[in-house]
């Protein structure tokens, strides 16, 4: 089957028969990215090969599983256990509705651990179905990269076999990093968390990322006494700052321990548990400590260096804006080369990867307007810029129109946990940059923002829609008022009357 390849940047015609190689695409890694790259790539005609390696719950430098992080032991378990956790605050806030729950309620982790499971196998399966349907030849087995056309997978019994493909993609992700303090190995990650064999009626969560909030949120939710230890003064570091601080409020109204700017310097095993020490010298005792401190890029066993790929200094691929190394031949997409670190972000990389070199149409992933969730109880979701990145970029003035609310469902439940929305506007173009919200469902109502962000939508077009009621969206389409006005340098000035 004839097809359109990339090579030395220009696109030229080849075939089956006239190639050199064993493979016109050799992926290392079948997660999101590389699963995706490697099925567009041979829907387009070529001829695809991938290695993964062998699948379990929780990854190692050699365990891994097709499907990746995010299927695994990443996005799909954590909102499987995000969805148990918000049914005990549900439980709770039905009574007021006329629902007479017994006070005793029993909670049982292992059938929940255990659907979790049920539920990451039929997927990895699926998975690997699709790569099947595609004519993808999957190999199970660790690779490494042995030249600038050349791979080399390690199968479970020690077997090595080498493959020649004109193309290479590393798709090997990230992985969780540890925090080197003494008694380090005391600590889980999330790879663990997600498949504890008990659930920890005391647990330590030590971080200030998405994954420590949601951990926190999960683990109280399902009945654990919690304490989140951060660095800076919020949780939450890049995002909105005053969607921070109503994160913060609501860890706290659901019942977490909140430690802000403290470390933890040092783990100690004991016969009551984990004591977990502190910079400010305060101890407690826990059953589980989770270090939720970031992720690493996950290229340290590929042989890297000795081919002469470039790395940046956390060990993440450096590619340029088409996702290619310095070494022609050799390509990244996902969390190994540390650009935004997403799901569906590998995913476009992936897809724009299969365009570039196989589909005649040479893409550049769109990293603008990229809509994301934090799945803490309840939910918080962005899209484009937060109010401190449109202040720095703008060279006019922003403003910003905020709604904050007690959802209808607290009047009735008695909860007092408000919701808030945000829009950011460039005031010279009227156009809306970005939006937020904090609060029920804020992931399913910043989708369907995203896409008008992604239209340049205006906020006189946010005006003039209207509105579903009653609804907590209808919001984002009636804010009328500008909250604050704020000049380039920073300074708010009154609102207008």
């Amino acid at each position: 089957m004839a097809r359109k390849m990339l090579a030395d940047g220009e696109l030229s015609q080849t075939s089956e028969e006239e190639s050199q190689y064993d493979f016109d695409l050799f992926v290392i890694g079948a997660g999101s990215g590389g699963v995706r790259a490697a099925r567009f790539s041979a829907n387009y005609g070529a001829k695809v090969g991938i290695c993964e390696l062998p699948f379990h719950p929780i990854s190692s430098e050699v365990i891994g599983g097709v499907g990746g992080t995010c299927v695994i032991r990443g996005c799909v378990p954590k909102k499987i256990l995000v969805y148990g956790a918000t049914f005990g605050g549900e439980i709770e806030d039905a009574r007021n509705y006329g629902w007479e729950v017994n006070e005793q309620l029993d909670f049982n982790w292992k059938k929940l651990l255990q659907k979790k499971t049920n539920e990451i196998n039929r997927l990895n399966e699926i998975y690997k179905r699709l790569l099947s349907n595609a004519g993808v030849k999957l190999l199970e087995g660790e690779g490494k990269i042995v030249g600038p056309n050349g791979v080399e997978v390690t199968q479970l019994d020690g077997t090595k076999l080498s493959y020649s493909a004109k193309h290479i993609l590393i798709a090997t992700g990230s992985r969780a990093h540890r925090l080197p303090i003494p008694g380090q190995e005391l600590a889980i990650t999330s790879d663990e968390a997600l498949s504890l064999d008990e659930l920890p009626k005391r647990a330590v969560v030590f971080g200030g990322g998405y994954i420590a909030v949601e951990f926190a949120s999960i683990w109280k939710g399902l009945g654990a006494t919690v304490d989140l230890f951060y660095r800076k003064e919020l949780p939450l570091r890049g995002f909105d700052d005053e969607m921070r601080a109503v994160v913060a409020k609501n860890l706290e109204g659901r019942g977490i321990n909140l430690h802000p700017q403290t470390n933890l310097i040092e783990l100690i095993k004991t016969d009551c548990g984990i004591k977990v020490v502190t910079d400010h010298g305060d101890e407690l005792i826990a059953d589980a400590v989770l270090f939720a401190t970031g992720r690493l890029p996950n290229s340290k066993r590929l042989n890297l260096e000795a081919v002469g790929v470039e790395l940046d200094k956390t060990g993440a691929v450096k590619v340029d804006e088409y996702s290619r190394t310095n070494i022609p031949s050799i390509w990244a997409v996902g969390d190994v080369t540390n650009r935004m670190n997403l799901t569906p972000v590998a995913l476009m990389e992936g897809t724009c990867f299969s365009k570039t070199v196989f589909g005649g149409e040479p893409s550049k992933p769109d990293y603008s307007n990229i809509p994301c969730a934090v799945f803490s109880i309840p939910p918080l979701s962005v899209v484009g810029l937060s109010e401190e990145q449109a202040i720095e970029q703008a060279n006019g003035d922003v403003l910003i129109f905020t709604s904050t609310f007690n959802p209808m469902k607290n009047t009735i439940s008695g909860r007092q946990e408000r919701t808030i929305m945000k829009l950011v506007v460039d005031a010279e173009t009227d156009k809306v940059v970005g939006a937020s919200m904090c609060g029920p469902d804020a992931p399913e109502i910043m989708q369907g923002i995203a896409v008008a962000l992604q239209c340049g939508a205006t906020k006189a077009q946010f005006d003039s829609t209207v509105g579903i009621h009653p609804s907590a969206a209808e919001e984002f389409v009636t804010m009328r008022t500008v909250s604050r006005r704020v000049t380039a340098c920073g300074k708010p000035k009154s609102n207008p009357e």
